[in-house]
């Protein structure tokens, strides 16, 4: 998991983003309330005897996709260096190759773990986002209520039958889980306002909301062009940027007009 902080690198502001600050604070906002109440939450889960596995080093969990609003990677995206935008882009292109070729969701999303693999901002010798304080709210939400091996790509396809019965029936009795899978499902139901308040504010100011693919909306959210288009309320221009750009996929990027 990615909960624990790091120290940031220099950020090199990123020119066509700034302009939407509309946006991009009441994404902020969202992401100061959130921490707040998951806190207090958090609080009294552990008064009651409830315990969240993750922590510095963890990140099982950052190979997963992700799936964001144009408003929070606007945020990412005006946080990054040039290194780190070069990165992004590289694990955005292997998202829509994989975005391509992929039969089905599932096997998507397990290509996307094994092979695609872990975010360009996660340090794999500290364990720890190089760009904390602007993750998206994904990675703010996700706690685990069991220990950490079940947050691993490969812990589920390598568990014997026993293990997954077993696995079963102390998500079942574990409190804070939805008793389907580990994760901590209230946190996750708290930051549903986040969600809701970019996709206001991406109505209000753009006519318009984008959602897709983290690292693909990041990248084309330091596209000039591509910006230009989402601020005049274009759609049908914006994806045709991210078309020229190798950046269009339907699963990895869709609009939906106000």
């Amino acid at each position: 998991m990615t909960h624990h902080s790091s120290p940031p690198s220099r950020p090199v502001a990123a020119g066509p983003a700034l302009p939407h600050a509309a946006v991009t604070d009441a994404v902020k906002r969202g992401y100061a309330r959130y921490t707040r109440q998951s806190g207090a939450w958090l609080k009294g889960y552990e008064q009651r005897g409830g315990r969240v596995f993750c922590g510095a080093g963890c990140f099982g969990c950052c190979n997963m996709p992700i799936r964001v609003s144009l408003a929070e990677a606007l945020v990412t995206a005006q946080a990054l260096t040039d290194t780190e935008a070069a990165r992004m882009e590289a694990h955005a292109r292997a998202v829509i190759s994989n975005a391509r070729s992929a039969p089905d969701d599932d096997t998507y999303v397990d290509r996307h773990r094994r092979e695609v693999g872990y975010c360009p901002l996660l340090n794999r010798e500290t364990g720890s986002c190089s760009r904390y304080d602007v993750r998206p709210t994904r990675c703010r939400d996700t706690f685990s209520a069991l220990p950490a091996r079940y947050c691993a790509a490969e812990t589920w396809d390598d568990m014997p039958r026993r293990e997954r019965e077993e696995y079963r029936r102390e998500v079942a009795r574990t409190p804070g889980t939805d008793g389907e899978v580990h994760y901590i499902a209230p946190l996750e139901h708290l930051s549903e306002p986040v969600w809701a308040a970019a996709a206001k504010a991406m109505r209000q100011q753009w006519g318009l909301e984008a959602w897709g693919d983290f690292w693909v909306l990041t990248t084309l959210a330091r596209d000039a062009a591509f910006m230009a288009q989402i601020g005049r309320g274009d759609a049908r221009g914006a994806w045709k940027v991210a078309q020229s750009r190798g950046l269009a996929h339907a699963a990895v990027l869709e609009f939906a007009r106000a």
